[in-house]
């Protein structure tokens, strides 16, 4: 006889869940065979069997109420094996509209003249016994599947978050096959703890929660979408959660509107980005569109990590003209596709052009008229740029100059420049190279306030950190390393870096360029700085390595251990966006700036050398001080001059 039961709930669990018919038809059955055992109990077995059809026509008639309910709440919709609390809520309330709509019938028709009288007695204890054995089957069936049956694959899973987001993850859990089982709910809200939510028990989220996902084998932490801030900004969660070989499954959108559908597949395993603390950013959207719909505008470096997502943004708000300028053939290719598939209806001319290549810039301008330039073409890796400082200078600094004089020439109306936390006080050629463009775009839109310059351009500068996976930083490289067994390489154990999502700093730069009125440095809030070690310790955990080392190489050629969004003789005003802040920046006269930048590409193109185009810059930037770099000699020779 026990074989025969197991090898029944074998047979049952290992099909696939029964069809809402079959479900249905079981509590149809269910509520007949209360009615009739009910009817025996309260009159006698022989009278019930005397009338058996006319009580069988009379209960199949009170059981029409019954299926009314079900439809109404869904009861058959479940998978038994998966029932919770509130698929037996959704039983209770069924059996109530049942009741409700037998005492609305009785009192308002004849029916009873049709039918067996029945006493409300006996009605209410049948929809009492018959809610009762509906729920017990589910309970049961549901015991059996977890005690018996549960698949070695299938992982159990605890849910970071008891609202709406937490609830709906755990409802698409149970409402399908799935390899997960939900085990225990997280809160961080203490009072919830031991309570008990769709039939699964809270936990509070303390000291003790590993150990007990432990105890409950559960492997697997599901992260609430409005749950994601609050794991970013728990550093001490997430690592012993990874410390524990846990894995954390986050929703893979930036934001969740709380209404949209929410499955538990709409979740990925974290990344390390995922984990990093980041601050919500709104902007005024119906701003920046009022800005840039219908315009044309040009987007140099438009293959690059930045360029590219503006390229994507700004496509939301339905240019008249896109202008996509890099000299990268093969990721411009990818963005020309990305736009055929996308944006088909945005006329998108994609170049492939070196932004120093002045002719063919002019081309452009002409041709196409754009009316805002959105500049994020740059060499940016600053080992390079130490040993080719005059590539920094013909690219970064002479390639600017070039579109932002064209810029004026053909009545651009704004010109927004992308910048880096590097060009203040800046120790190496790449940091030093942008901080001279942004001051040609600063003097150059005083010059032309003042009458100077006949123009109508405003330029607008964006200076902001580190972005996360952007092409060839440190991240991307963590994971390679980590592919290829490590160690991973880290330059200093106290080297930290402000990181901001790709997503998140183009925002701010479209934001940033449309309430700018031209000359402002706007500097952005990049939040809590990240330590380069933690970072790389955080991807081992994540991982699952143990075998994985992490070497200290050394600061690198112009690199320092921390960077600075603020000369500290720099003052911020704020702006009107709370992310935004104005920089009151150290100021040169055009004229001055022009001569030493046509100073300095001179000594560029007269022979490269190294040494003679990083003294004149040093020239136009006092404060630029090389570190780790051999350019160091240059500083002592000018402080043994002073």
């Amino acid at each position: 006889m026990n074989n025969l039961f197991c090898r029944f709930t074998h047979w049952y669990f290992s099909k696939d869940a029964l069809s809402y018919w079959l479900v249905l038809l079981m509590d149809c059955l269910i509520v007949v065979g209360s009615s009739f055992f009910v009817h025996a109990m309260m009159t006698s077995a022989t009278s019930t069997l005397a009338n058996f059809g006319p009580l069988l026509l009379t209960f199949c008639a009170y059981l029409v109420f019954y299926l009314i309910g079900f439809r109404l709440r869904y009861t058959y919709s479940g998978v038994l094996r998966y029932s919770s609390f509130v698929d037996l809520m959704r039983l209770w309330t069924a059996t109530v509209i049942a009741i409700a709509l037998i005492f609305i019938v009785r009192h308002t028709t004849k029916i009873d003249s049709y039918l067996v009288p029945l006493s409300w007695n006996e009605l209410l204890a049948i929809c009492v016994m018959s809610t009762l054995i509906m729920c017990f089957v589910r309970i049961m069936t549901k015991y059996f599947y977890d005690v018996y049956f549960i698949d070695a694959s299938v992982q159990r899973v605890f849910i970071y978050g008891v609202k709406e987001g937490g609830v709906a993850l755990a409802k698409s859990i149970q409402a399908q096959e799935s390899k997960y089982e939900v085990t225990g709910f997280v809160s961080d809200v203490a009072s919830d703890a031991h309570h008990l939510l769709m039939g699964v028990k809270i936990y509070a989220n303390d000291e003790k929660l590993v150990s007990r996902m432990r105890q409950k084998n559960a492997t697997v932490l599901m992260v609430s979408p409005l749950k994601s801030d609050a794991i970013r900004n728990n550093q001490q969660m997430a690592d012993a959660l990874a410390e524990a070989g846990i894995k954390i499954l986050m929703y893979n959108q930036q934001e969740w509107d709380g209404k949209s559908d929410l499955r538990y597949t709409h979740l990925k395993e974290v990344d390390v980005e995922d984990l990093l603390p980041r601050n919500q950013i709104d902007v005024d959207l119906d701003a920046i569109s009022n800005v840039l719909k219908g315009k044309s505008i040009l987007i140099t470096g438009a293959a690059g990590s930045i360029g590219s997502e503006i390229v994507r943004q700004v496509s939301e708000f339905g240019p008249s003209q896109l202008v996509l300028v890099d000299q990268a053939e093969t990721p411009l290719h990818d963005i020309r596709l990305m736009m055929a598939r996308k944006f088909p209806d945005i006329p998108a001319e994609t170049v492939t052009a070196s932004i120093h290549h002045k002719i063919h810039m002019e081309y452009l301008f002409d041709k196409y008229k754009p009316e805002y330039v959105f500049h994020a073409a740059a060499y940016k890796h600053v080992p390079m740029m130490e040993d080719n400082p005059g590539e920094a200078v013909m690219n970064n600094i002479d390639g600017t100059r070039i579109m932002a004089d064209l810029s004026v020439k053909y009545g651009v109306k704004k010109f927004v420049m992308v910048s880096t936390d590097k060009a203040v006080n800046p120790t190496n050629v790449m940091g030093c190279s942008k901080r001279i463009c942004e001051m040609y775009c600063q003097s150059l839109d005083k010059e032309i306030k003042d009458g100077k310059i006949e123009g109508c351009t405003e330029f607008v500068t964006t200076r902001f950190g580190n972005v996360l996976g952007s092409n060839g930083s440190v991240i991307p490289l963590f994971k390679e390393q980590l592919k290829a067994g490590g160690p991973l390489t880290v330059t200093h154990p106290d080297i930290i870096r402000y990181f901001m999502l790709i997503p998140e700093a183009c925002k701010l730069v479209l934001q940033a360029g449309t309430m700018g009125h031209g000359g402002e440095i706007f500097v952005f809030d990049m939040g809590k700085p990240v330590r380069i070690a933690d970072l790389a310790k955080r991807i081992i955990l994540l991982s699952g390595a143990t075998d994985v080392e992490i070497k200290y190489t050394g600061l690198r050629d112009g690199e320092k251990l921390y960077e600075e969004l603020l000369n500290k003789e720099e003052n911020t005003k704020p702006s009107s966006h709370p992310k935004i802040k104005l920089a009151s920046v150290r100021e040169l006269g055009y004229e001055e700036v022009c001569s030493q930048i046509n100073r300095l590409i001179e000594i560029t193109k007269d022979g490269y050398d190294d040494m003679s185009i990083v003294k004149q810059m040093k020239v136009l930037v006092p404060e630029f001080k090389s570190k780790h770099s051999k350019y160091e000699i240059l500083d002592k020779e000018g402080e043994s001059q002073a």
